[in-house]
């Protein structure tokens, strides 16, 4: 570990989804709960009944979908979808880093954008039906949620901004102007605070979620891709990309306090702290594992293999399990978090990319 201290559907049961099991095929216990996927090549979103792990619907939501949340009621499952075409991987160098090449322009003759497709789908979960789109700016891929679920706040990645909605109605409420390629965006658990990583120049903007003023701007290494937090609200951690480090911010006094380097590989996607504030679980991309890290001492504990470049990750609601979203492989991977161990992987064709687990409203 490094320390350093810086000053700045089809509604229906799908008959190509099989589970298959690490351990013998079993229910999970620990409440009941349906896990939500975005497919981004595909266009559509794979239900899976959790705890018996059975993949149930799929919801076609249109181009890309990649960020996905669910309401604080747990009713609604919104969406990000976009219409800027994917891009493959960047190449690597011989120590691992990623090369990035010169932007395309309108004469390189590639898939032009289709900015009719960007928005938030909206989707009911009771009905698992898109029930409405909203304009929500250009290219969004990452939102969160205010705590009262009443505004989205939306990263904008191909125009530098941060637009806040009205989660009922669409309205753009207004859009804050951030770095280059917003790309992570996370509400810190008091909700007066929301947070946009931004890719290029590794920057970070803390945004009041009332005013929707910068109140702070910090810098890491490239690419950070989301953020997570303490359930106290005391700790952010942002990992980067690029550099396989995991960074750790005082949410008080707006600074980045440490940076954990991860294991050799490690290209750092989603950060998800354990529900207890005790562990942070960290998606690492190429490297195909997640990485489990002490969130009071930043070390690394351990690395947990799942499927091919895992992306998004979320945990049931009773800190059991974590499920990770993996591209290439086409499936979704079940960890036991007591063994720390994959124990089932459930097959989600159309390259999975984000995943939210949503208690089944009573």
């Amino acid at each position: 570990m490094k320390f350093l201290l810086a000053a700045s559907v089809k509604s229906a049961v799908l008959c190509g989804l099989i589970l298959w099991s690490v351990a013998p095929a079993k229910s999970l216990a620990g409440g009941d709960y349906q896990i939500f996927v975005s497919n981004e090549k595909s266009g559509d979103i794979t239900v899976i009944k959790g705890p018996e792990l059975k993949a149930v619907a799929t919801i076609p939501v249109g181009k890309r979908p990649r960020g996905i949340h669910a309401s604080p009621d747990g009713r609604t499952v919104y969406v990000a979808v976009s219409g800027t075409p994917i891009e493959p991987p960047p190449k690597l160098d011989a120590n691992g880093n990623p090369i990035f090449e010169k932007a395309h322009n309108d004469d390189d003759g590639g898939a032009k954008p289709d900015k009719a497709a960007d928005g938030i789908v909206v989707l009911d979960v009771a009905q698992r039906k898109l029930l409405r789109k909203f304009s929500a700016g250009s290219d969004p891929e990452q939102f969160c949620l205010s705590a009262d679920g009443k505004r989205l706040f939306v990263s904008n990645e191909d125009v530098g901004t941060a637009t806040v909605l009205d989660a009922e109605t669409g309205n753009i409420v207004t859009f804050v102007p951030v770095g280059r390629e917003p790309e992570g965006a996370g509400l810190s658990p008091g909700g007066n605070i929301f947070y946009i990583t931004c890719e290029t120049g590794g920057d970070i903007f803390a945004i009041d979620a009332n005013t929707f003023k910068i109140v702070s701007h910090l810098r890491v290494h490239p690419r950070p891709r989301s953020v997570d937090f303490l359930p106290d609200g005391s700790r952010a951690f942002v990992p980067s990309e690029s550099v396989g480090e995991l960074n750790v911010i005082d949410t008080a006094g707006q600074k980045l306090l440490y940076t954990t380097t991860l294991p050799k590989g490690s290209r750092p996607m989603t950060a998800k702290v354990s529900p207890d504030g005790r562990k942070v679980y960290v998606s690492t991309g190429r490297a195909g594992t997640v990485c489990v890290v002490d969130a009071n001492t930043f070390e690394v504990l351990n690395t947990i293999k799942v499927g091919t470049r895992p992306w998004g990750i979320a945990i049931s609601p009773d800190g059991k399990y974590l499920f990770s979203a993996n591209g290439p492989s086409d499936d979704v991977s079940v960890v036991d978090l007591a063994t720390e161990k994959e124990v089932a992987r459930i097959k989600s064709p159309g390259s999975p990319w984000g995943v939210v687990v949503v208690p089944i409203a009573k």
